[in-house]
């Protein structure tokens, strides 16, 4: 088991008085889920996951920093160009918890403005992005503090940093396959931080669509954070981490040999599987609409009439990500638009990068 002490920082900084940073951070779209963790400020996960970073559907964020007197960490945070004061408290507790392991940060004051390409807290992993940038910000600072810090040890501490703000943060990072959690299979994977996929892939699965419908563009009715807490006390739980650890198994093997049909029903499985959880929890809930439903049904249907590789994958919310090879874009776009989108308020052309 790896332990965090290799990211602290000891040594006295020379502060420069001000200065600006900015970072950009793709979403992220798991393959294998992650639902449920040890403990909610650790940001430990009960089981591993795997994503891919996606193209068009990321965070830019611009850091101001100036130093200070007092020890107080004031912050302001503007969002697309208006100040958000509902955003402080998670971006507070997130300064609080890596403090330890960056402390040059009580030497400032922040104003933070960011803005995504998508909408936010629709359940297309705006947290992922958004504190992953705020994480490569920060250690943008630490790097003009530390000219030594190597390029590995930039990312690796980004990506344990980011994930003490959201834990699929820590897998954006990275582009391509990430992956995040122990996974007895997978060499260099821990609980810590993410690490690029190290193994095989076939060259199917290295260009690959995904195109996202936007079926409800509202935040959610129920964080993410409360959705794994509700997985402490579930009825299923244990059979579900048994479920994705040998679902993360399988998409090894997938990724080596590029059967494309074996990968969308094993991803189509994850999703519907982590709804599952989210219905049978108490209290349960749900993140579908009715749209996303018309959607997996169209898509079941078009797929059995025209034998086209098209597979839809969901996170916690109601929008809907399909994939598909970049071989079979013109013919599925086109359909997508004539056949899909008067179920959709919008649709985010992107790819898997």
């Amino acid at each position: 088991m790896k332990t965090n002490c290799f990211f602290y920082r000891k040594k006295k900084y020379s502060i420069n008085p001000n200065g600006v940073v900015t970072s950009k951070s793709h979403s992220n779209i798991a393959l294998i889920k992650y639902w449920g963790k040890h403990n909610n400020k650790t940001q430990i996960p009960l089981n591993s996951s795997i994503s891919y970073s996606l193209g068009e559907v990321y965070t830019v964020t611009r850091l101001i920093y100036q130093k200070k007197k007092e020890r107080n960490l004031p912050i302001k945070v503007f969002f697309s160009g208006k100040e958000k004061t509902s955003f402080l408290p998670k971006i507070l507790e997130f300064f609080h918890r890596i403090s330890s392991y960056c402390s040059y940060l009580q030497d400032f004051n922040f104003i933070i403005e960011t803005y995504n390409t998508f909408p936010h807290s629709s359940g297309i992993a705006s947290s992922a992005s958004s504190m992953s940038s705020l994480a490569l910000c920060i250690m943008e600072i630490e790097k003009k503090l530390v000219s030594s810090s190597k390029e590995d040890f930039f990312l690796k501490k980004s990506s344990f940093l980011a994930r003490l703000g959201s834990g699929s943060a820590c897998r954006s990072i990275y582009p391509g396959l990430v992956v995040w959690g122990c996974h007895k299979s997978i060499k260099g994977s821990n609980n810590l931080y993410a690490i690029p996929y190290p193994y095989e892939v076939h060259s199917i699965f290295t260009k690959i669509e995904d195109t996202i419908l936007i079926i409800d563009d509202e935040p959610k009715k129920i964080l993410s954070s409360k959705g794994h807490q509700l997985m402490n006390d579930h009825p299923f739980a244990r059979e579900r981490f048994k479920c994705a650890t040998q679902n993360m198994s399988r998409l090894i093997s997938i990724l080596k040999i590029g059967d494309f049909q074996e990968f969308g029903e094993l991803i189509e499985h994850e999703a519907l599987t982590l709804h599952a959880m989210i219905m049978t929890s108490r209290p349960y809930f749900l993140c579908m609409k009715p749209n996303t439903l018309n959607v997996i049904y169209t898509v079941w249907d078009f797929r059995k009439q025209n034998k086209k590789n098209i597979y839809f994958t969901l996170d916690a919310g109601a929008n809907v990500h399909l994939l598909y090879p970049i071989q079979e874009k013109t013919f599925i776009l086109k359909w997508i638009y004539s056949d899909l989108f008067v179920y959709s308020k919008k649709i985010i052309e992107s790819f898997c990068l």
